[in-house]
């Protein structure tokens, strides 16, 4: 009776209460009859975990190009392209692009730097002493090199007629080594300095004006982020490389410049003992973006030995057919490099660089992303490429080689999605897009993120020009629009400094052993951020438009469409002879 009353008394309640059951179930089955949601919810953020356990293992011994380490990795990437049944993309029907590369290491001892004075009528000669004054690397272009030329100083060794800015107006650098500060004035838009910071752009500039030779000077600024320890303790081990073309002959390599160096803070102090301007004078002047340049009283002798070994490091690429009978001509693009630095110095007992964060994370959340698409019953209307580059590490060899001989036309590519060390560390709460400002990718992109709960912010970092120094850029050269994510720098828990965990990251663990599978990694966050990445790369694959430049956008004015012909490229070092 009790029951009979309640019932009788709450009809309404109880009719509410029916329709609310009735709309969450209608609610669930939209949801479950929406690809997008099914595939969302499918992006499984522990599989992403156990792909960077097995590529960021001791046994991958650090994924260096060129190794049986490296060789390991892409089989396994190949193989899980394999059971995604993604067609392959590669040489000869196969997932492996063969990139032929040369590397160079410096003969240990060989390296000798001589700075040479007038006092009066006698010669003062002052060795530099290795790592401690200055570093050199190996040579692409000379097995044995040695110069003595007068030294010239050209600041940042920049020509930016767009900016009215000219680093080399009135200097005469014929048959002179530069000294060049590394980077671009801060005073130029932020899309010149990241282009002109590029090396090879400097390089070109130096070759025209008549250079021998550069020694690189590192900016305060810089060196606080990098330390001088840092770079000596990379040099001991690492080996410069280019690619070959098909004609085997090395690219991005400028023999004109017969040698190249870094130089410490105290080497800098050395080389301008008496010059008109001192070292305090000269990097003021350049925080201010004040073109400046004039000879230095002195000489240098810069002679070493290289040793020359041709190897390879293969691009793994899976291609996902697209559904649309026309638009399935056209790819959408993911990249992510597969390779890290490898077997170097030993720090606190360990010497195998792992590449937990860079890349073996981005590698997976590529994956993720594939097998996502893979799983989906309708596919996209374009077809998507999954490309797992190699050869990064070393100036962007792998995506660059890609990019001059790509496996479908390149003018079929309509755009590149890059991962590259995206920092799980912390629960995020937005991210940073480079290259986002440049095309209509943007709107796609803040679409995407919003979606999943995500706000977008600024570059923090503008001074790293990161646009031009990831593999997204090799496409950028091509015309091709390219978007490039990671996590930002806010955190859903109130009591994390994003900031600040990324700086320590930075300090502590980037290219060293320590960035290994003990870093912190959350879980909601992986997922989170892999299902912004692959929205985008949804949307891209479905949009009836290309993407499209911005009208009047730097980088699309200067590389035009998809078959725009560029030999600007970015270097991590001081590259190119």
């Amino acid at each position: 009776m009790r029951l009979f009353t309640l019932l009788i008394a709450t009809p309404v309640f109880f009719l509410q209460a029916c329709q609310s059951t009735d709309s969450s179930a209608a609610s669930a089955e939209k949801r479950a009859a929406d690809p997008v949601e099914t595939a969302l919810a499918g992006i499984d953020a522990t599989g992403v975990r156990a792909d960077i356990e097995f590529l960021a293992s001791d046994l991958m011994e650090g994924r260096e190009s060129g190794t049986r380490g490296y060789d390991l990795a892409a089989n396994y990437i190949a193989t899980q392209y394999r059971r995604m049944g993604l067609v392959p993309a590669g040489d000869n029907d196969s997932y492996f692009q063969d990139v032929p590369l040369i590397s160079a290491r410096r003969v240990e001892g060989s390296s000798r730097m001589i700075l040479h004075r007038k006092s009066g009528d006698e010669a003062d000669d002052e060795e530099f002493v290795y790592a401690k004054d200055f570093l050199m690397s190996g040579s692409i272009s000379f097995v044995e090199s040695s110069t003595t030329v007068p030294l010239i100083f050209v600041g940042f060794g920049v020509d930016a007629p767009d900016s009215d800015y000219n680093d080399f107006d009135g200097l005469d650098l014929t048959g002179k080594i530069a000294v060049v500060i590394g980077g671009a004035p801060a005073t130029l838009n932020h899309n010149e300095r990241a282009y002109y910071s590029s090396s090879l752009v400097k390089l070109k500039s130096l070759v025209d004006a008549g250079a021998v030779g550069i020694i690189s000077l590192l900016t305060p600024e810089r060196l606080q982020r990098v330390p001088w320890e840092s770079s000596v303790r990379s040099n001991k081990f690492r080996t410069r490389m280019r690619f070959l073309d098909k004609q085997g002959k090395p690219q991005r390599v400028y023999p004109q410049l017969k040698n190249a160096a870094y130089i410490s803070p105290r080497g800098v102090e050395k080389l301008f003992a008496g010059a008109e301007k001192s070292v305090e004078q000269i990097f003021a002047a350049a925080r201010e973006g004040k073109a400046q340049g004039f000879d230095l009283p002195v000489s240098v002798t810069l002679k070493q030995r290289s040793t020359h070994e041709e190897t390879r490091a293969a691009n793994v690429i899976g291609r996902l057919p697209g559904s649309d009978p026309s638009l399935k001509n056209e790819n959408v693009l993911f990249t992510a490099h597969l390779d890290h630095i490898g077997v170097g110095t030993e720090i606190d007992g360990d010497t195998i660089y792992n590449g937990a964060y860079d890349n073996a994370a981005g590698t997976a959340v590529m994956l993720e992303v594939a097998r996502t698409f893979s799983n989906m019953e309708t596919k996209p209307r374009r077809s998507i490429l999954f490309a797992a580059v190699s050869a990064e590490e070393v100036g962007l060899l792998g995506s660059d080689y890609y990019a001059n001989y790509p496996t479908v036309p390149i003018g079929s590519i309509v755009a590149n999605v890059n991962l590259d060390m995206p920092l799980m560390l912390y629960p995020i709460a937005d991210v940073i897009a480079f290259g986002e400002e440049h095309s209509s990718i943007s709107g796609i992109m803040r679409d995407a993120i919003s979606r999943v709960g995500l706000t977008l912010s600024p570059d923090p970092m503008p001074e790293e020009v990161i646009f031009v120094r990831s593999d997204q850029y090799s496409f950028v050269r091509k015309g091709i629009p390219s978007i490039y994510l990671i996590p930002g720098w806010k955190s859903t828990d109130p009591g994390i400094n994003g900031g600040e965990e990324f700086g320590k990251f930075f300090a502590n663990h980037y290219h060293k052993p320590t960035d290994d599978l003990d870093r912190p990694f959350d879980i909601d966050s992986t997922r989170i951020f892999t299902q912004a990445n692959w929205l985008v790369g949804y949307a891209l694959a479905n949009n009836e438009q290309r993407p499209q430049w911005n009208a009047g956008d730097f980088f699309g004015s200067r590389f035009g469409g998809p078959m725009a012909d560029a030999i600007e490229n970015n270097g991590a070092s001081t590259e190119g002879h």
